[in-house]
Order: C-alpha cells, then sequence, then structure tokens
C-alpha cells in the first residue's frame, strides 16, 4: 500500500526488533530442550546455513532468509531459533506425557551428525519438563533424589501460579535439568516463564566466562603493578636529572609496561563489558518471575546472586584495576618526560649561554683585530706617504720629509678608522 507520508528507512526494522524474542506457547505436559552455542557476532552465515540443513533432514521448505529468530513444526517436535549477539540458541519442544522428566531427551531424536556439526561451542545444554499440577508433589527429599542427590533450589514464580526448582548442575547426560510445575499457568504464562528460566541459564553461562579470564590476568597485573611501582621508586630516588641513560632506560621500561597493560586490557574489555551486560540481563529476568519462598529451599534469586555477585565483582573489580595501572603509568610517564623537558632545556640554556660568551669573546676580538688593523694601515700609509715625500726632498724640493710625515700620520690613522667603520656598517646592514 502507498502511503501519503515519507517512512523512516529504520521504521519497520526497529518495530519488528519488538517482537524478535516472543515466546511459544506452552502447555503440560511438555518437556523441552535447549542449547546456546557461541560463535561469535561474525557466525551468522554458518549457523543459518545449519539451521537449513536442519529443515532439509525434515523435507520443510527452507527459507531463503532468516532474521533474528525463526519458528517451525519439524513434525516430531517444533524448534524456535534465535540469534543473539555472541551465540545462537535452539529450542526444542514437544507435548505429551512423561514418566521421568528428564529421561530421553529430545535432542536424542536429532540427526546426530547435525548435532556434532553444530557451528561455535555450547555453552548451556538444559533439559526443561514441564509436569502438570495433578500430579503428586514431590517433596524436598524426592525432589533431592530427583537430581541425582544434588542439592535443589527452588521458587514458587509468576505469583504462585508455578513452581521451578532446579541445581544448576551438569549431569551425567550433559544436560542441566530444570523441573517446572503447572499449578494454574496459562499457555502465555507457561510459554514466558519457561523462556525466563532458559535465557537465566544462558546468560549465566555467559556472564561467568568473563571470571576465568579475570584470575587468568591477575597474576600479569600484578607483576605489571609491582614493577610499576620500581619504576616510580627509581625515579623519585634519583634526585637529580640530566642522565641521559638512566631516563632513557625508565622510558624504555614504562613503556613496554604500558605495551602490556593495554594489550591485557584489549584481551578483556569486551569480554568483562558482556559480563557485565548479562548479569543486569539475568537481574532482570529473576524480577520477572515474581518468586516466593518455598519453605526449607534456596531461591532461585539467592543462589544465583550468592554466585555470580562475587564472580561478576571480581571482573568489575580486574578492569577497574587494568584503568588504574593504565592511568598510572600514563602519570609516571608524563613525569618523566617532564624530567626530560626540564634536563634539555637546562642543557639549551647552557648551550646558549656558552653561545653567548663565545660571541662576546668574537666582538672583543673583532674590535682588537679592528684597532690593530688601523694601527698597521696607518703604519703603512705614512711610510709609502714618507717615501714619496723623502724622494721629492732628494729632488731638490724644499720640504721637510720627517715634518710632513708627523703631520700626516693622524690624517692617515683617522682615514683607515673612518673607512674600516663605513665597510663594518655597510656589511651589518646587509646581514
Amino acid at each position: 500500500m502507498s502511503l501519503p507520508f515519507r517512512e523512516h528507512p529504520l521504521r519497520h526494522t526497529v518495530t519488528d526488533e519488538l517482537h524478535a524474542r516472543t515466546f511459544e506457547p506452552l502447555r503440560a505436559p511438555e518437556r523441552v530442550s535447549y542449547l546456546a552455542a557461541v560463535s561469535g557476532e561474525r557466525g551468522s552465515g554458518r549457523n543459518v546455513e545449519h539451521l537449513k540443513r536442519l529443515l532439509a533432514h525434515y523435507g520443510l521448505p527452507v527459507p531463503e532468509t532468516v532474521d533474528q529468530h525463526y519458528w517451525i513444526d519439524l513434525g516430531p517436535m517444533r524448534l524456535r531459533w534465535e540469534r543473539h549477539t555472541e551465540f545462537v540458541t535452539y529450542t526444542f519442544s514437544k507435548r505429551g506425557a512423561f514418566e521421568h522428566p528428564f529421561a530421553d531427551p529430545l535432542l536424542d531424536e536429532l540427526p546426530q551428525d547435525w548435532l556434532r556439526d553444530l557451528p561455535g561451542e555450547v555453552i548451556t545444554a538444559t533439559s526443561l519438563a514441564i509436569e502438570p499440577c495433578d500430579r503428586p508433589e514431590r517433596t524436598n527429599d524426592e525432589l533431592v533424589a530427583l537430581f541425582d542427590g544434588n542439592p535443589v533450589i527452588g521458587s514458587e514464580v509468576v505469583g504462585g501460579a508455578g513452581r521451578a526448582w532446579s541445581d544448576h548442575k551438569i549431569h551425567a547426560d550433559g544436560y542441566s535439568w530444570i523441573l517446572l510445575r503447572d499449578c494454574g499457568l496459562s499457555d502465555n504464562q507457561a510459554g514466558r516463564l519457561a523462556k525466563r528460566v532458559l535465557e537465566i541459564n544462558a546468560y549465566r553461562g555467559m556472564a561467568l566466562l568473563g571470571f576465568p579470564l579475570a584470575r587468568g590476568v591477575s597474576g600479569p597485573l600484578s607483576d605489571a603493578d609491582r614493577r610499576l611501582a620500581m619504576v616510580a621508586l627509581r625515579l623519585s630516588s634519583q634526585g637529580s636529572s640530566g642522565q641521559p641513560a638512566f631516563e632513557n632506560e625508565l622510558l624504555a621500561e614504562l613503556t613496554s609496561l604500558a605495551a602490556e597493560i593495554e594489550a591485557v586490557s584489549a584481551r578483556t574489555t569486551y569480554r568483562f563489558d558482556a559480563s557485565r551486560a548479562y548479569y543486569q540481563m539475568i537481574q532482570q529476568r529473576l524480577d520477572q518471575l515474581r518468586q516466593n519462598r518455598i519453605e526449607g529451599l534456596q531461591t532461585l534469586s539467592e543462589f544465583l546472586d550468592a554466585r555470580l555477585a562475587p564472580a561478576i565483582a571480581t571482573c568489575e573489580s580486574t578492569q577497574r584495576r587494568q584503568h588504574d595501572l593504565a592511568e598510572r603509568a600514563a602519570r609516571i610517564t608524563s613525569l618523566l618526560r617532564a624530567r626530560v623537558d626540564v634536563s634539555l632545556q637546562e642543557q639549551n640554556r647552557r648551550l646558549l649561554e656558552s653561545m653567548d660568551r663565545r660571541a662576546q669573546m668574537q666582538v672583543r676580538l673583532q674590535e682588537t683585530v679592528e684597532g690593530l688593523s688601523v694601527i698597521a694601515i696607518g703604519y703603512y700609509g705614512v711610510g709609502l706617504i714618507g717615501y714619496a715625500l723623502k724622494g721629492l726632498e732628494s729632488g731638490g724640493f724644499p720640504i721637510d720629509a720627517g715634518l710632513w710625515m708627523g703631520i700626516a700620520l693622524p690624517f692617515v690613522i683617522g682615514f683607515a678608522w673612518f673607512g674600516l667603520r663605513r665597510i663594518k656598517k655597510r656589511l651589518n646592514g646587509s646581514a
């Protein structure tokens, strides 16, 4: 339909984004298998091709393009595929009664070669079951036995309309287990609840990826901190400046330290920022569960906050430490450069003073030479005049050569002095 106004080119994109993370309505009894595979920001093409390969296996139409999410009924089960920034999720769901909530995961029904070739690396593999409220309710001991003897955490959710239990362990079959109990949930509520607890599980794994990295860089950062303190101590203990070898050595060490700190920061900054963002999403999803305590059990929020909060705090502390070390290295480098600049200025000042003294000496020598030149010119000038006068005297002219040489002496010297001054002034003017 042609509109009477001009649309923004991103109007449909930003509107579709509101529906990019929708849920699938679920109804107990239901089983769900969930995979989150980390494939990086550039792995979208491989993931789409892998999705199309599964559709072709079941003889289903293969779409030309796939956006951020895709839903289809495979026949034996339903699939919801979602693409996130760093990972891709596959949610397989199947309605029907079951004896054991976690026996025979739905992924066992998929082509095993397709699972083996899954792009990326799986960070979360979860089996979830929704049981109806008419099934006998389990005691806490029965729940512990169901989860292979592990301590169980759980809460009433959706204001008491459902219950959720898990142990957040990876079991012998390779999956984490989550059990939901429908005590009055609508299909939409059950779908939203399952999506939220599965996302919490995936985001938990992604958030904790930064924690081993934080522990891994702790040693290099401690070493950089120690070396930086030693450089500062050497700089402060060496009171006088003007030692180029010492200052060049410190500057080289500081440059190396700054490069090492920057390399660690470049390797960890994105991961730490992502961990903080995932942690915020976990807190948001936990708030949306609207939990109430089940007597004798730790709630989902209490369990996750007790484990995640220290890990995220460690990541944030490590990131702040990197930033502080980089700033300290920059400050010490600035101090050293200022010290080198002061030393260079002092050397330049001494050089200028030396040049000034040499110039003054040259002026004095020049003035001395000028005086001697006047005397020499006067001497030779008077001598030449004397030769002329003596020649005239010998030729019979009635003159006294000695007298006239004495009279000519001041005139010759004055003329020589005046001539040299004129030449000097002309040379200075042309310069």
